[in-house]
Protein backbone atom coordinates (compact mmCIF):
# COMPACT_ATOMS: atom_id res chain seq x y z
CA UNK A 1 0.00 0.00 0.00
CA UNK A 2 1.10 3.53 -0.85
CA UNK A 3 1.42 6.02 1.84
CA UNK A 4 2.35 9.55 1.32
CA UNK A 5 1.02 11.14 4.13
CA UNK A 6 1.37 10.99 7.82
CA UNK A 7 0.77 13.00 11.00
CA UNK A 8 2.58 11.84 14.14
CA UNK A 9 2.83 13.24 17.76
CA UNK A 10 6.80 13.54 18.91
CA UNK A 11 7.77 14.76 21.94
CA UNK A 12 11.33 15.35 23.57
CA UNK A 13 12.83 13.66 26.53
CA UNK A 14 12.13 15.31 29.77
CA UNK A 15 15.37 16.54 31.69
CA UNK A 16 16.28 15.15 34.86
CA UNK A 17 15.77 17.03 38.21
CA UNK A 18 19.23 18.53 40.20
CA UNK A 19 19.05 16.84 43.83
CA UNK A 20 19.93 18.92 46.93
CA UNK A 21 22.46 16.85 48.80
CA UNK A 22 25.48 17.70 51.35
CA UNK A 23 28.66 15.56 51.61
CA UNK A 24 28.34 13.69 54.98
CA UNK A 25 31.34 11.89 56.23
CA UNK A 26 33.03 10.78 59.70
CA UNK A 27 35.48 13.52 60.63
CA UNK A 28 34.02 16.09 57.93
CA UNK A 29 31.23 17.93 59.66
CA UNK A 30 31.25 20.71 57.09
CA UNK A 31 31.29 18.94 53.66
CA UNK A 32 29.49 20.94 52.06
CA UNK A 33 26.77 20.90 49.03
CA UNK A 34 27.16 18.05 46.27
CA UNK A 35 24.01 17.59 44.88
CA UNK A 36 24.43 16.43 41.30
CA UNK A 37 22.72 17.66 38.04
CA UNK A 38 20.15 15.96 36.08
CA UNK A 39 20.80 14.40 32.71
CA UNK A 40 19.51 15.97 29.40
CA UNK A 41 16.51 14.37 28.10
CA UNK A 42 16.84 12.80 24.44
CA UNK A 43 15.99 14.90 21.09
CA UNK A 44 13.62 13.11 18.48
CA UNK A 45 15.15 12.92 15.30
CA UNK A 46 13.69 12.30 12.08
CA UNK A 47 16.54 10.43 9.35
CA UNK A 48 15.71 10.10 5.66
CA UNK A 49 16.44 6.13 4.81
CA UNK A 50 16.18 4.96 1.51
CA UNK A 51 15.27 1.22 2.56
CA UNK A 52 11.61 2.96 2.71
CA UNK A 53 9.21 4.11 0.22
CA UNK A 54 6.09 4.76 1.49
CA UNK A 55 4.55 6.34 4.94
CA UNK A 56 2.92 3.21 5.87
CA UNK A 57 4.70 2.53 9.54
CA UNK A 58 3.27 5.81 10.41
CA UNK A 59 -0.26 4.44 10.11
CA UNK A 60 0.00 1.88 13.17
CA UNK A 61 2.30 3.76 14.98
CA UNK A 62 1.62 7.65 15.62
CA UNK A 63 3.77 8.64 18.96
CA UNK A 64 7.47 8.85 19.37
CA UNK A 65 8.65 10.02 22.64
CA UNK A 66 12.51 10.66 23.55
CA UNK A 67 13.99 9.03 26.27
CA UNK A 68 13.90 11.17 29.53
CA UNK A 69 16.69 12.19 31.42
CA UNK A 70 17.70 10.93 34.94
CA UNK A 71 17.44 13.00 38.39
CA UNK A 72 21.15 13.79 39.74
CA UNK A 73 22.62 12.46 42.90
CA UNK A 74 24.59 12.87 45.78
CA UNK A 75 28.27 13.11 45.76
CA UNK A 76 28.55 15.29 42.87
CA UNK A 77 26.70 12.24 40.64
CA UNK A 78 25.40 13.71 37.52
CA UNK A 79 22.01 12.29 35.50
CA UNK A 80 22.57 10.30 32.64
CA UNK A 81 21.58 11.58 29.49
CA UNK A 82 18.83 10.24 27.63
CA UNK A 83 18.69 8.42 24.25
CA UNK A 84 18.00 10.15 21.32
CA UNK A 85 14.84 8.35 19.18
CA UNK A 86 16.35 8.00 15.90
CA UNK A 87 12.80 7.88 13.50
CA UNK A 88 13.79 6.51 9.81
CA UNK A 89 11.51 8.28 7.25
CA UNK A 90 11.47 7.93 3.66
CA UNK A 91 14.35 9.99 0.97
CA UNK A 92 11.83 12.64 -0.16
CA UNK A 93 9.74 13.11 2.88
CA UNK A 94 9.02 16.85 3.84
CA UNK A 95 8.70 17.87 7.50
CA UNK A 96 6.23 21.01 8.59
CA UNK A 97 4.49 21.35 11.77
CA UNK A 98 0.74 20.63 11.63
CA UNK A 99 0.26 24.17 13.44
CA UNK A 100 2.09 26.51 12.26
CA UNK A 101 2.61 24.84 8.56
CA UNK A 102 6.52 25.68 9.02
CA UNK A 103 9.04 23.62 7.07
CA UNK A 104 10.94 21.71 9.62
CA UNK A 105 13.14 19.70 7.02
CA UNK A 106 13.11 18.50 4.05
CA UNK A 107 15.04 15.28 3.76
CA UNK A 108 16.08 14.55 -0.11
CA UNK A 109 19.45 12.29 0.49
CA UNK A 110 19.65 8.92 2.40
CA UNK A 111 21.28 10.04 5.82
CA UNK A 112 20.19 13.12 5.88
CA UNK A 113 18.26 14.37 9.19
CA UNK A 114 16.34 17.08 11.07
CA UNK A 115 15.45 17.79 14.70
CA UNK A 116 12.22 17.49 15.12
CA UNK A 117 11.48 17.85 19.16
CA UNK A 118 14.30 18.95 21.23
CA UNK A 119 15.08 17.05 24.94
CA UNK A 120 14.85 19.47 27.73
CA UNK A 121 17.67 20.43 29.92
CA UNK A 122 18.73 18.90 33.10
CA UNK A 123 17.96 20.55 36.65
CA UNK A 124 21.22 21.89 38.09
CA UNK A 125 21.99 20.29 41.63
CA UNK A 126 22.62 22.34 45.02
CA UNK A 127 26.26 21.69 44.24
CA UNK A 128 26.09 24.33 41.66
CA UNK A 129 24.47 27.22 43.83
CA UNK A 130 27.39 27.34 46.36
CA UNK A 131 29.34 30.70 46.75
CA UNK A 132 31.68 31.97 49.05
CA UNK A 133 28.82 33.84 50.68
CA UNK A 134 26.29 31.14 50.29
CA UNK A 135 27.89 27.95 51.30
CA UNK A 136 24.94 26.17 51.82
CA UNK A 137 22.18 26.44 49.02
CA UNK A 138 18.80 24.58 49.86
CA UNK A 139 18.13 24.21 46.44
CA UNK A 140 17.72 22.50 43.27
CA UNK A 141 16.28 22.99 39.97
CA UNK A 142 13.73 20.92 38.35
CA UNK A 143 14.31 19.31 34.42
CA UNK A 144 13.09 21.38 31.77
CA UNK A 145 10.50 20.05 29.41
CA UNK A 146 10.57 18.25 26.43
CA UNK A 147 9.81 19.80 22.96
CA UNK A 148 6.33 18.36 22.11
CA UNK A 149 4.53 19.17 19.04
CA UNK A 150 2.57 17.39 15.63
CA UNK A 151 4.17 16.97 13.26
CA UNK A 152 3.03 16.17 9.36
CA UNK A 153 5.03 14.16 6.85
CA UNK A 154 4.65 14.58 3.14
CA UNK A 155 6.44 12.53 0.89
CA UNK A 156 7.26 13.72 -2.33
CA UNK A 157 8.80 11.11 -4.42
CA UNK A 158 12.68 11.77 -5.85
CA UNK A 159 12.74 10.54 -9.59
CA UNK A 160 14.53 12.36 -12.44
CA UNK A 161 11.56 12.49 -15.10
CA UNK A 162 7.70 12.52 -14.60
CA UNK A 163 5.17 10.84 -16.80
CA UNK A 164 2.05 12.38 -17.12
CA UNK A 165 -1.15 12.77 -19.43
CA UNK A 166 -4.67 11.92 -19.11
CA UNK A 167 -6.11 8.45 -17.78
CA UNK A 168 -5.11 5.77 -20.50
CA UNK A 169 -3.06 7.82 -22.31
CA UNK A 170 -0.37 4.91 -21.99
CA UNK A 171 2.11 6.08 -19.27
CA UNK A 172 2.16 2.57 -17.52
CA UNK A 173 2.86 0.69 -20.69
CA UNK A 174 5.51 2.93 -21.61
CA UNK A 175 7.04 2.81 -18.05
CA UNK A 176 7.24 -1.62 -18.52
CA UNK A 177 8.46 -1.04 -21.89
CA UNK A 178 11.63 0.78 -21.02
CA UNK A 179 12.42 -0.38 -16.83
CA UNK A 180 11.75 -3.57 -14.60
CA UNK A 181 8.55 -2.12 -13.00
CA UNK A 182 5.39 -3.77 -13.38
CA UNK A 183 2.64 -1.48 -13.05
CA UNK A 184 -1.18 -2.39 -13.65
CA UNK A 185 -2.04 -2.27 -17.56
CA UNK A 186 -5.69 -2.07 -18.40
CA UNK A 187 -7.96 -0.94 -21.37
CA UNK A 188 -9.60 1.24 -18.96
CA UNK A 189 -9.30 4.58 -17.46
CA UNK A 190 -7.92 5.24 -13.64
CA UNK A 191 -5.98 1.69 -13.94
CA UNK A 192 -2.58 3.29 -12.37
CA UNK A 193 -4.17 4.18 -8.84
CA UNK A 194 -0.47 4.65 -7.07
CA UNK A 195 2.53 6.28 -8.40
CA UNK A 196 5.22 3.72 -9.70
CA UNK A 197 9.20 4.74 -10.65
CA UNK A 198 10.90 2.47 -12.71
CA UNK A 199 14.79 3.07 -13.71
CA UNK A 200 15.26 3.28 -17.23
CA UNK A 201 19.12 2.20 -18.92
CA UNK A 202 20.15 3.66 -22.32
CA UNK A 203 22.69 1.60 -24.28
CA UNK A 204 25.22 4.20 -23.89
CA UNK A 205 25.82 3.83 -20.23
CA UNK A 206 22.90 6.55 -19.16
CA UNK A 207 20.21 6.12 -16.80
CA UNK A 208 17.55 7.93 -14.57
CA UNK A 209 14.58 7.43 -12.62
CA UNK A 210 10.92 7.49 -14.34
CA UNK A 211 7.88 8.00 -12.37
CA UNK A 212 4.72 6.98 -13.34
CA UNK A 213 1.93 9.44 -12.03
CA UNK A 214 -1.76 8.05 -12.04
CA UNK A 215 -3.70 10.37 -14.97
CA UNK A 216 -4.62 14.14 -14.87
CA UNK A 217 -8.17 15.31 -15.82
CA UNK A 218 -9.11 18.99 -15.64
CA UNK A 219 -10.30 20.21 -12.12
CA UNK A 220 -7.09 18.07 -10.82
CA UNK A 221 -6.06 20.75 -8.53
CA UNK A 222 -9.18 21.16 -7.13
CA UNK A 223 -9.54 17.53 -6.77
CA UNK A 224 -11.19 16.12 -9.20
CA UNK A 225 -9.94 11.96 -10.46
CA UNK A 226 -7.10 10.54 -8.53
CA UNK A 227 -4.01 12.38 -9.99
CA UNK A 228 -4.82 15.72 -7.84
CA UNK A 229 -3.57 13.54 -4.48
CA UNK A 230 -0.13 12.32 -6.39
CA UNK A 231 0.50 15.99 -8.20
CA UNK A 232 3.07 16.77 -5.33
CA UNK A 233 5.13 13.65 -6.77
CA UNK A 234 5.92 15.48 -10.13
CA UNK A 235 6.87 19.03 -8.16
CA UNK A 236 10.48 17.19 -7.48
CA UNK A 237 11.38 15.92 -11.19
CA UNK A 238 13.30 17.86 -13.65
CA UNK A 239 11.99 16.37 -16.63
CA UNK A 240 8.42 15.90 -17.73
CA UNK A 241 7.46 13.43 -20.41
CA UNK A 242 3.83 14.55 -21.42
CA UNK A 243 1.81 11.55 -23.47
CA UNK A 244 -0.52 12.14 -25.76
CA UNK A 245 -3.10 9.79 -26.62
CA UNK A 246 -3.87 9.93 -29.97
CA UNK A 247 -5.88 6.91 -30.18
CA UNK A 248 -8.86 8.16 -28.08
CA UNK A 249 -11.39 7.44 -30.18
CA UNK A 250 -13.83 10.29 -28.59
CA UNK A 251 -11.09 12.58 -27.34
CA UNK A 252 -9.37 15.62 -28.91
CA UNK A 253 -5.74 15.36 -28.21
CA UNK A 254 -4.91 18.61 -28.31
CA UNK A 255 -7.30 19.78 -26.18
CA UNK A 256 -6.32 16.65 -23.42
CA UNK A 257 -2.81 17.76 -24.07
CA UNK A 258 -3.24 21.79 -23.05
CA UNK A 259 -6.24 20.76 -19.96
CA UNK A 260 -3.13 18.45 -18.48
CA UNK A 261 -0.79 21.07 -19.24
CA UNK A 262 -2.87 23.96 -17.24
CA UNK A 263 -3.71 21.34 -14.14
CA UNK A 264 -0.24 21.31 -13.85
CA UNK A 265 0.44 25.41 -13.80
CA UNK A 266 -3.06 25.77 -11.40
CA UNK A 267 -1.08 22.85 -9.34
CA UNK A 268 2.06 24.97 -9.06
CA UNK A 269 2.88 27.61 -11.36
CA UNK A 270 6.67 26.28 -11.26
CA UNK A 271 5.80 23.13 -13.05
CA UNK A 272 4.30 25.19 -15.97
CA UNK A 273 8.52 26.21 -16.55
CA UNK A 274 9.50 22.10 -15.92
CA UNK A 275 11.31 21.52 -19.36
CA UNK A 276 8.77 18.64 -21.35
CA UNK A 277 8.47 16.57 -24.36
CA UNK A 278 5.72 15.47 -25.65
CA UNK A 279 5.43 11.88 -26.47
CA UNK A 280 2.73 10.82 -29.19
CA UNK A 281 1.41 7.74 -28.47
CA UNK A 282 -0.06 4.67 -30.15
CA UNK A 283 0.84 4.91 -33.15
CA UNK A 284 1.04 1.68 -33.93
CA UNK A 285 -2.86 2.11 -34.25
CA UNK A 286 -4.33 3.55 -37.62
CA UNK A 287 -6.68 6.00 -36.27
CA UNK A 288 -3.23 7.57 -34.35
CA UNK A 289 -1.46 7.54 -37.77
CA UNK A 290 -4.19 9.87 -39.65
CA UNK A 291 -4.14 12.10 -36.31
CA UNK A 292 -0.47 12.11 -35.94
CA UNK A 293 0.63 15.25 -38.46
CA UNK A 294 -1.65 17.75 -37.42
CA UNK A 295 -1.16 17.16 -33.91
CA UNK A 296 2.80 17.51 -34.13
CA UNK A 297 1.96 20.45 -36.16
CA UNK A 298 -0.01 22.16 -33.27
CA UNK A 299 2.11 20.96 -30.21
CA UNK A 300 5.36 22.30 -32.03
CA UNK A 301 3.40 25.67 -33.00
CA UNK A 302 3.29 25.81 -29.08
CA UNK A 303 6.77 25.47 -28.13
CA UNK A 304 7.45 21.65 -27.75
CA UNK A 305 9.28 19.17 -29.48
CA UNK A 306 7.06 15.59 -30.09
CA UNK A 307 8.63 12.43 -30.63
CA UNK A 308 5.90 9.73 -32.51
CA UNK A 309 6.19 6.60 -30.37
CA UNK A 310 4.33 3.52 -29.84
CA UNK A 311 4.49 2.15 -25.95
CA UNK A 312 3.11 -1.28 -26.76
CA UNK A 313 5.68 -2.21 -29.40
CA UNK A 314 8.53 0.09 -28.79
CA UNK A 315 8.18 2.33 -31.81
CA UNK A 316 10.31 5.54 -31.47
CA UNK A 317 10.50 4.74 -27.52
CA UNK A 318 14.88 4.74 -27.77
CA UNK A 319 14.65 8.52 -29.81
CA UNK A 320 12.85 9.79 -26.54
CA UNK A 321 14.67 8.06 -24.39
CA UNK A 322 17.63 9.93 -25.10
CA UNK A 323 16.20 13.28 -25.67
CA UNK A 324 15.30 12.89 -22.61
CA UNK A 325 18.88 11.89 -21.12
CA UNK A 326 20.16 14.87 -22.69
CA UNK A 327 17.52 16.97 -21.92
CA UNK A 328 18.26 16.29 -18.19
CA UNK A 329 22.03 16.70 -18.39
CA UNK A 330 21.35 20.13 -19.41
CA UNK A 331 18.88 20.77 -16.53
CA UNK A 332 21.72 18.74 -13.88
CA UNK A 333 24.55 20.99 -15.63
CA UNK A 334 22.80 24.55 -14.76
CA UNK A 335 21.60 23.27 -11.52
CA UNK A 336 25.65 22.16 -10.36
CA UNK A 337 26.18 26.11 -11.16
CA UNK A 338 23.57 27.69 -9.49
CA UNK A 339 24.32 25.65 -6.57
CA UNK A 340 27.97 27.29 -5.69
CA UNK A 341 29.54 27.16 -2.80
CA UNK A 342 28.51 29.42 -0.08
CA UNK A 343 25.13 29.64 -0.79
CA UNK A 344 22.54 28.63 2.31
CA UNK A 345 22.18 25.36 3.09
CA UNK A 346 18.79 24.52 2.63
CA UNK A 347 16.65 22.99 5.95
CA UNK A 348 16.68 19.60 6.88
CA UNK A 349 20.86 19.14 6.54
CA UNK A 350 22.76 16.47 8.67
CA UNK A 351 22.76 17.11 12.23
CA UNK A 352 24.63 14.79 14.44
CA UNK A 353 23.41 14.23 18.44
CA UNK A 354 26.07 16.23 19.99
CA UNK A 355 25.15 19.26 17.83
CA UNK A 356 21.52 18.57 18.59
CA UNK A 357 21.87 19.08 22.45
CA UNK A 358 20.44 21.54 24.26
Amino acid sequence: MFIDRAVIYVKGGDGGNGVVSFRREKFIPKGGPDGGDGGHGGDVILVADEGLSTLLDFQHRRHFRAQRGTHGQGAKRHGKRGGPLVVPVPVGTVVRDAQTRDVLGDLVQHGQRVVVARGGRGGRGNARFATPTHRVPRKAEPGGVGEERTVELELKLIADVGLVGVPNAGKSTLLSRVSAARPKIADYPFTTTEPYLGVAALPDGRSFVLADIPGLIEGAHLGAGLGHTFLRHIARTRVLIHLVDLAAPAGDPVADFEAVNAELRLYDPALGQRPMLVALNKIDQPEARTRLADVAATVQRIGFRTFPISGATGEGVEALLYAAADLLAGVRERAEQVGRPGEPKPPGQPVTPESSAP
